[in-house]
């Protein structure tokens, strides 16, 4: 199996040196991922300014490239130019914090998978739902693999990839495997406003996560209770049953 690695944490981010590890065990692994930290970038291209793609050294992967783009940049660029051939599978992450939710539409990592579906390949996102710098990653790499090793047997549906989310738990707590919808959490944002040394504003975006409804079906609700919470998502956007009230007012 050839597998491309990425994520939105950064080429040198340690949940991408573990997911590397876990993927080489299933085939050969090359990993085009962004030279930065590129969270919260959403779907995000860059079309304003050059790409550039510097070879480097990565252990576990016979092809490495740190770009200076967006994750959906890195597997648009891969995919098309970068890579000596197609890869069979995208798998992007690990993250560091919960894609759960409404997360799923702002992260960068699953927005990488995303890519990957629009470009036909069969691809997920793993994220480990802390923001500790130092959280064993060991769990969420073995539950990458198991799942990675199956998503070609799976036959998702075009335009269909998985949203992996894992409890930052030891492994006697954890409980498995869910499979869920996406929960209908959300943000209540802030912004922190400050002064730089010149005395100008500027301003630092804050916010809290909170509960709006707690399904038990929910991805948020299964991780919070120890589950791995794997959540089929899709770009489909369209809003039908509003189509089809729609077209009773508009097409007369």
């Amino acid at each position: 199996m050839r597998i491309l690695v990425t994520n939105d944490d950064g080429i040198t981010s340690r949940g991408i040196q573990a997911l590397t590890a876990a993927m080489a065990r299933l085939g050969e692994v090359m990993v085009v991922a962004p030279d930065r930290q590129q969270s919260a970038v959403g779907h995000a291209l860059t079309v304003a300014s050059p790409l550039r793609a510097v070879s480097m050294e990565l252990e576990h992967a016979s092809i490495a490239y740190a770009v200076n783009g967006t994750p959906a940049d890195c597997v648009k660029l891969g995919v098309s130019t970068l890579l000596p051939f197609r890869p069979d599978i995208v798998v992007s992450g690990i993250n560091h914090g919960s894609n759960t939710s409404v997360n799923a539409i702002y992260s960068g990592t699953v927005s990488a998978a995303t890519e990957g579906t629009l470009m036909g390949i069969p691809s997920m996102a793993v994220s480990l739902a802390t923001f500790n710098s130092s959280a064993d990653m060991s769990l969420a790499a073995e539950v990458a693999y198991d799942i990675a090793s199956r998503l070609l047997d799976l036959s998702l549906p075009a335009g269909t990839l998985l949203n992996v989310n894992v409890p930052p738990i030891d492994r006697a707590n954890y409980r498995g495997v869910k499979v869920t919808r996406q929960g209908h959490n959300a943000w209540k944002d802030g912004y922190d406003v400050r002064k730089d040394p010149q005395g100008h504003p500027y301003y630092w975006l804050t916010g809290e996560f909170v509960t709006l409804s707690e399904q038990e079906d929910g991805d948020d609700f299964a991780v919070q209770q120890g589950w791995t919470a794997v959540t089929p998502i899709h770009y489909e956007l369209t809003n039908v049953a509003e189509l089809n009230r729609l077209k009773g007012l508009f097409e007369r």
